[in-house]
């Protein structure tokens, strides 16, 4: 069972936050959106700016409230959440009994039925009688799936890789929450991507790194170590305001049981609204590479996302800057990744250290860059790529 989830604040109130049936508006909602650590102040400001509700800084992830089709636009519309999960329930849980209790309490046959299959994840914190993640994951399974064949007469399949309904729950000291999950695949997952290099970035840091950077998506853009071209496909969708979500071909809350004619006209409404929102504007995107395969493969995803960028077959090294401001956001190799021979990063230093008036952001999974780097960095944000700790470093280059 799943337990790979990042833990929402609880509050100390018995909740029972969703509704009975499927409405696409009607009651509000509490949402979290759960994010790569190190990036939860980039999702909190993309939220805000997308026009979500009660928004709030959290680290983890962040809370929005909202109607159904709000959930729904976060899938369809945020860069950087990993998941968009809905707060089915927040009790107090002291024992088994009471953790099965309170998940019993909720009706899951609007979501669930015999014929569908269910995951249950589950993360754990200080509970002493609910201290084991996976215990907790198995007794909340068993809640659901006794109410179903209780009402149905039948049970409904656990699927540990594809299961059409997902549940987490997070037991934090002597409370649960219990969520249901919109996204189904991680949100990540684009639909675009078709190729990969040797360490490849995820969408979702990779847009994260954007919004970090300052970007204001008119300056020229450079990506030097472009690999399959992830940051430079990013940006112009950024650019584009072109919905990440609007190439999936599905979410998970598509494959709920009440998912039915009317909730799917609303969704090809709202997947109307986006992309008319498309502006088709870009400023100029350089993705370079010196391996003219990974660059191959990164024309290809570009096509596929529908974005146009300039390819470039060169070395960092060999970068030159041109007059006029530009920005550099690349994700260059390090050890841990890949490898490096020693001279590489003094080698990238000495490129980027001569594109006077450019700001240069890049992912450092170690401190050789920083001490190669003549100038301080004017900010660093420390994150996560995949399981290393990683800083992202912007420098001014005077």
């Amino acid at each position: 069972m799943n337990t790979d989830a990042s833990t929402p604040s609880p509050d100390s109130s018995d909740t029972t936050a969703h509704a009975r049936t499927h409405p696409t508006s009607g009651p509000v909602l509490d949402f979290h959106a759960s994010a790569i650590s190190g990036t939860e102040g980039a999702l909190c400001d993309e939220l805000r700016e997308l026009g979500f509700s009660s928004v709030r800084l959290n680290r983890g992830g962040i809370p929005f409230r909202g109607e159904w089709r709000d959930g729904w636009r976060a899938c369809l519309q945020s860069r950087i959440a990993s998941r968009i999960q809905v707060l089915m329930r927040r009790f107090p849980a002291t024992s088994p009994e009471s953790l099965y209790k309170g998940v019993q309490a909720v009706d899951w046959t609007p979501y669930l039925t015999s014929t569908q299959t269910l995951s249950v994840g589950a993360v754990s914190r200080g509970s002493e009688a609910l201290h084991h993640s996976g215990f907790v994951a198995l007794k909340v399974k068993d809640a659901i799936v006794d109410q179903v064949r209780s009402r149905t007469g039948a049970r409904p399949s656990v699927s540990g890789t594809d299961a059409d309904v997902r549940v987490f729950v997070y037991v934090v000291g002597d409370k649960a929450s219990v969520y249901l999950d919109l996204s189904g695949e991680s949100l990540h997952k684009r639909g675009y991507r078709l190729g990969v290099g040797d360490a490849p970035l995820r969408e979702t840091l990779a847009a994260a790194l954007l919004r970090l950077s300052a970007w204001d998506r008119r300056t020229p853009l450079v990506d030097p170590m472009c690999g399959s071209g992830t940051i430079a496909i990013e940006a112009a969708m950024w650019a584009l305001n072109k919905a990440p979500g609007l190439d999936r071909e599905r979410f998970g809350f598509e494959r709920w049981a009440n998912f039915g004619a009317k909730q799917r006209a609303v969704l090809s409404t709202l997947k109307g609204e986006l992309r008319a929102a498309i502006t088709g504007q870009t400023p100029r995107i350089v993705a370079a590479d010196r391996d003219e395969k990974v660059l191959d493969a990164a024309k290809a995803n570009a096509r596929q996302a529908g974005v146009r960028l300039a390819f470039r077959h060169q070395a960092v090294e060999d970068l030159q800057g041109t007059e006029g401001r530009h920005l550099v956001v690349t994700n260059p190799p390090y050890g841990v990744r890949m490898d490096v021979a020693p001279d590489f990063y003094r080698g990238v230093a000495a490129a980027f250290c001569r594109l006077h008036g450019w700001r240069v952001c890049l992912l450092a999974g170690t401190t050789e860059y920083a001490r190669h780097m003549s100038p301080t960095p004017v900010r660093r944000d420390v994150l996560r790529n995949g399981d290393l700790d990683c800083e992202f470093l912007s420098y001014e280059i005077a």
